[in-house]
């Protein structure tokens, strides 16, 4: 993969290396960014419009937002045909996050995180699925498409 995308794979790496640091360092639950974040949100949930929002919903969310990359970066790599593989690396990824943070004092395991996060995995691999849709749907129609001559050989 590095021959082929070397860009790509930089990027992945930088990605992975990101999810890591973030999932897996050492962060206090009573930090000050974690009480200003609470508080935000108590804020923004006091209205009867936004009463849905909440610390968990939120959470929840920034997880499959965090894991979209995955799906799209992994399928770019490896092709749309092996879409099932980006998802296996997403799913594996997330497991073992969950798994090391069984041993971290500042951080738990939560079954919820294996399904957002395999959420935004699956949400990142639509995307691709989409735009090359989109792609062959425009080639056939002889109307402009979506142009991506660098990751031409990725959705292949």
């Amino acid at each position: 993969m590095l021959r082929r995308h070397p860009v790509l794979s930089i990027v992945t790496a930088v990605y992975l290396v990101a999810v890591g640091w973030i999932t897996l360092s050492s962060q206090p639950q009573d930090s000050e960014q974690n009480t200003f974040i609470r508080g935000v949100i108590a804020q923004i949930g006091r209205f009867p419009a936004t009463s849905w929002v909440t610390y968990n919903g939120v959470e929840f969310t920034a997880n499959i937002a965090m894991f979209v990359p995955m799906g799209v970066l992994f399928t770019l790599l490896l092709g749309l045909r092996r879409w099932w593989v980006a998802l296996l690396i997403g799913v594996v990824a997330t497991c073992t996050i969950e798994f090391i943070q069984l041993f971290l004092p500042t951080r738990y395991s939560d079954v919820r995180d294996l399904i957002a996060n395999t959420t935004g995995t699956l949400i990142g691999i639509g995307v691709v699925a989409l735009i090359a849709w989109l792609k062959r749907r425009g080639n056939s129609q002889g109307t402009p498409s979506v142009d991506d001559d660098i990751h031409a050989n990725a959705l292949k």
